[in-house]
């Protein structure tokens, strides 16, 4: 029930490139998804967008930032989980448990589990009430926005930012 998309950066490939295509495999991950939620085993679905390579003016960090906070935000109300993880970043678990460092750098995308997920997200509080609630009617999730790259950015850039704890 998981799938892998790699995207490997091309030498020379600017930020704002790499980005796009992020989130256009993120959405096409997350359309995906969208219909394995409703049956048997849906939950379980998963799709990981993977970035290899580098980016002459970006660290991969920098590179998945915009595309996760345009695809969560997008998806959320519909009941899917975009995460984030950057090659060698050390997390810890809701539990205050190590998770290792990621081997490389990827974007997974899931069906959320509304009683848990709405816990990652306690610095956005209105991701975290609209994934509790989520339900997915099959709504049009770009029905108020253009799904050109360069609009997408600049509406996620004017959403209200997380809050600092």
């Amino acid at each position: 029930m998981t799938g892998w998309t790699v995207y490997e950066i091309a030498p020379g490939t600017h930020r704002y490139a790499v980005e796009a295509e992020l989130f256009y495999a993120g959405v096409q991950a997350a359309e995906w998804i969208r219909p394995l939620m409703a049956r048997p085993y849906g939950a379980l679905a998963c799709e990981n967008v993977v970035l290899l390579g580098e980016c002459e003016d970006a660290h991969h960090r920098e590179l998945l930032v915009w595309p996760h906070w345009a695809l969560k935000h997008l998806y959320s109300q519909v009941g899917v989980m975009i995460g984030r993880f950057a090659k060698g970043t050390a997390e810890t678990s809701r539990t205050g448990h190590s998770i290792p460092p990621a081997p490389f750098s990827f974007l997974p995308v899931r069906a959320a589990v509304r009683p848990l997920d709405p816990g990652f997200l306690t610095s956005t509080p209105d991701l975290a009430a609209a994934v509790a609630g989520a339900v997915d009617d099959g709504r049009d999730v770009f029905e108020h926005i253009p799904c050109e790259w360069k609009a997408v950015r600049e509406w996620a850039s004017s959403l209200p930012r997380p809050s600092q704890r």
